[in-house]
């Protein structure tokens, strides 16, 4: 009888302990395996390199450094792609993509991505496609320190430089009649029109303009803030395969806060604090203006 019992008990424990494996075998890879990332298109998986549009006179987003090489903040997210496409941070051929050429860029098929200081308009998305934003870019002035434009309200009568195909040049043609815009075909031009004097102020984004400002001690930034408007990256309409792939990245990116050592390499140390609210980080997330809601550069203030 004795015998018996043990036996009895034994069989139970080697059951017990059967079933414990049989339960760890089946929930453990389960919950160690990761969230499978969305693939990357085949055409661009097979060409085994992106291509993207980035600006190429824009620091501190997209530049050609003294050596000839593409720099930047948008540069090095295009560079963080490759990496995350290819495994190496060289399997990207950067088009330079000035403000107007970069939606032609995209709806001819020249390039993958548009990664250009584009700022998401509704009137855009109905061409193209963007990513979920990566930065929050804001509106400002960049203007002489004693000149005759000094706050918003000023620009009425005046000169004002921007790039052609922007957002602040419709909105200057939509809001402020009577301002003459000066539109460039890039950034540098317009800056040249403010520094020989055809122009009285240059209407750009904040991160553009205080690196300029920050050179230059005969100008400044005026300190209206205006048309907060986030940075998307284009792509073409429909392409929900690369549409999934960029913004699953993105969000990885933001997650491991991989923006932040980007900024630090593209941004003076003094203006770090307050760019830093600017991109995505993990506490730090932005989105773009409802579907129904008017255009930024429709809304006069």
């Amino acid at each position: 009888m004795k015998k018996l019992v043990l036996a009895t008990v034994g069989v139970a424990l080697v059951a017990v302990l059967a079933a414990a494996l049989g339960s760890a075998k089946t929930s453990g890879p389960t919950q160690a395996k990761a969230t499978k990332l969305p693939p990357l298109p085949a055409d661009i998986k097979s060409r085994n390199r992106f291509i993207i549009g980035v600006k190429c006179d824009v620091p501190p987003f997209g530049y050609i450094d003294v050596q000839g090489r593409n720099q930047g903040f948008d540069v090095e997210i295009g560079r963080w792609f490759a990496r995350y496409a290819f495994g190496t941070a060289k399997r990207v051929t950067f088009v330079c993509a000035p403000t107007a050429a970069r939606e032609p860029l995209i709806t001819s098929g020249r390039v993958d991505l548009v990664i250009s200081t584009f700022t998401y308009t509704a009137d855009r998305a109905t061409r193209i496609d963007f990513s979920e934003p990566y930065y929050n870019a804001t509106g400002r002035l960049l203007v002489k320190n004693s000149g005759a434009v000094q706050k918003l309200a000023d620009i009425k009568g005046h000169n004002v430089a921007t790039t052609s195909g922007s957002v602040y040049d419709r909105w200057m043609k939509n809001c402020y009649g009577g301002t003459s815009v000066i539109t460039a075909d890039t950034f540098t031009n317009a800056k040249l029109a403010f520094d020989q004097g055809r122009a009285d102020a240059v209407m750009f984004d904040d991160a553009v303009l205080l690196p300029v400002a920050a050179a230059d001690p005969n100008s400044k930034i005026a300190d209206d803030v205006f048309l907060a408007a986030p940075y998307g990256i284009g792509m073409r309409k429909g392409n929900t395969e690369l549409k999934a792939w960029v913004d699953s990245r993105l969000e990885v990116m933001r997650k491991k806060d991989q923006f932040m050592p980007i900024l630090k390499a593209n941004v003076p140390p003094r203006f770090l604090n307050s760019f830093s609210k600017n991109i995505l980080r993990p506490t730090n997330t932005f989105q773009y203006a409802a579907a129904n809601a008017p255009s930024v550069d429709t809304v006069c203030q």
